[in-house]
């Protein structure tokens, strides 16, 4: 990372005095009202790094996440993609919040023989109510009785008026298949190997190298205190007994102890995921190689319920894609913007983010923790800080983190404020085993905000810097090549963040080590049975 950083990121901090229309961040989780009502299209995680599997630096890997908080035993119809929508990632290759290439998932269900499996019931033939009738090996058993297939088109340009092409497999088929959900382990004797067959080399066009694809349950890699975060974050948020990440180092008596069993998700819950890998190659063919990306889904604008449902046919839509989804970085959409606004949010595109600027430059999120917490944490810390939210506004810290980039770091050719995640693709992947969960504050310059991976703490980390973690000094002086590791990047004062420093926390770790270190890399789900 080069020295340039400070100088810009000073610069950087007196130009977002001027900045007039910035926009928010993204969203996760049933985030927003409208979209409990699609929860098929419901995006929840989006992860794009440089591919740490052996073997796969040169290359990047994107996964979108869909379907959130799935419980193990959701039959029997389980968690199959929506064929009436279109579930999309878009890559932002030079900085200016426009889609360059868009990666398209189009899903379509059917039933074997269009009835399913059938059974001979004293001399009438009648379709099962069930997916499948024994066990499951492959993807063609007889006993299945409904398939999952997709396509994939790359777009480049526009996605709806930009240069069409498809994604095929590497001989040539366009079809694609999605392995059914983990209903248990009688059903799917090796789970693993099942799903592992799904796993598609593919052609892209225009790209020299192949990619690979894969579309299918996993266990959600979110880790967080969920239930207890929206019950008015009932803990003290503030790392207990166990040091752990970057802040002072150690622990403090009274707060929140790292415990697995604090996690609600990844242990508990499964979600469905869309994954592409992609060579570096096809997406820095212009910009500066650093490229932007976020996730998308749309439903067709009308829809008419048919009075006489069918399989194939329960509504009759019309008209063209409306965008219903968005998500890039996490967890804002749930936490920072405003109730009037999460619809807004989901349904524009970042070149129009303008709306919902203040919540970003003046974020509720510090002022209710303060609220909530501040006898609490001035318990914890023996402290009496009247006030805990910090006070720099506009601010240009968190517009640095999610909405601009770091200077030398992930920003990109052209500079244009807008909510999407960045990644220098130059910087290599860390090594699973060595990666640090606290990302670029840890030290760990492959991690997040530079792109996302499937076990950085996120929660942890957003935690942090909304309480001021980069008013306060980080140890990335010897990246910079400063005379000390200990920095301020200049966009605010410690005196502007008076617990910038303290190790917040919900007390739920994740890591690299949680994860699996080859593509898709999010772990197999978790069964159905037994529970």
């Amino acid at each position: 990372m080069p020295g340039r950083l400070i100088r810009a990121a000073v610069a950087l901090a007196a130009m977002g005095t001027c900045l007039t229309s910035l926009p928010a961040l993204a969203s996760s989780h049933r985030e927003a009202p409208a979209i409990t009502e699609t929860p098929k299209i419901d995006g929840s995680d989006f992860y794009m790094f440089r591919s740490y599997q052996p073997g796969r630096g040169r290359f990047v890997t994107f996964i979108a996440n869909y379907q959130p908080l799935q419980p193990p035993y959701g039959g029997p119809n389980y968690f199959t993609m929506d064929p009436d929508a279109i579930y999309e990632i878009h890559i932002d290759s030079d900085g200016d919040a426009v889609e360059d290439i868009t990666f398209q998932f189009d899903f379509d269900n059917a039933l074997r023989d269009s009835t399913g499996v059938t059974l001979d019931i004293d001399g009438k033939t009648l379709p099962i109510a069930l997916r499948a009738a024994g066990q499951i090996t492959g993807a063609n058993d007889a006993v299945l009785g409904e398939t999952e297939s997709y396509s994939v088109a790359m777009i480049r340009g526009d996605r709806r008026s930009g240069s069409r092409s498809t994604v095929t497999q590497t001989n040539g088929d366009a079809t694609f298949l999605k392995p059914l959900d983990y209903i248990g382990e009688k059903t799917f004797p090796n789970y693993g190997i099942y799903a592992d067959s799904f796993i598609y080399n593919i052609a892209i066009p225009g790209c020299g190298r192949e990619g690979k694809v894969f579309v299918g349950q996993r266990r959600d890699g979110f880790a967080v205190n969920l239930g207890e975060v929206f019950d008015l974050v009932n803990f003290v948020p503030i790392e207990g007994d166990v040091p752990r990440g970057s802040g002072n180092g150690g622990g403090f008596p009274g707060g929140i102890t790292q415990d697995r069993a604090n996690d609600d998700v990844l242990q508990k819950l499964n979600v469905t995921s869309i994954a592409i890998e992609v060579p570096i190659g096809c997406l820095t063919t212009i910009g500066n190689g650093t490229i932007g990306a976020w996730t998308t889904a749309s439903l067709p604008q009308t829809a008419s319920l048919e009075s006489a449902a069918s399989y194939e046919q329960d509504t009759t839509f019309s008209g063209d894609f409306v965008q219903r989804s968005r998500l890039s970085n996490p967890l804002v959409n749930e936490l920072v913007i405003g109730l009037p606004d999460k619809n807004l949010f989901n349904a524009v595109e970042p070149t129009a983010d303008a709306a919902v600027a203040d919540y970003v430059t003046n974020p509720t999120l510090p002022a209710i923790l303060n609220l909530l917490f501040r006898d609490a944490v001035n318990a914890t810390l023996g402290t009496n800080i009247s006030d805990l939210a910090p006070s720099n506004f506009p601010r240009t810290d968190l517009v640095a983190a999610f909405l601009t980039g770091f200077p030398g770091l992930n920003q990109q050719q052209t500079v244009t404020p807008s909510e999407m995640l960045r990644l220098n693709t130059a910087i290599p992947p860390t090594p699973r085993g060595s990666q640090n969960a606290f990302g670029v504050l840890g030290e760990d310059l492959a991690g997040f905000p530079n792109g996302r991976r499937p076990g950085d703490d996120v929660v942890d980390l957003a935690l942090r810097v909304v309480m001021g973690s980069l008013c306060h000094a980080v140890p990335l002086g010897d990246e910079l090549g400063a005379a000390q590791d200990a920095i301020n990047l200049g966009y605010c004062r410690p005196a502007d963040a008076p617990v910038g420093n303290v190790p917040f926390t919900d007390g739920a770790p994740v890591s690299d080590l949680d994860m699996s270190n080859q593509f898709p890399y999010l772990l197999a789900p978790l069964p159905g049975s037994p529970n």
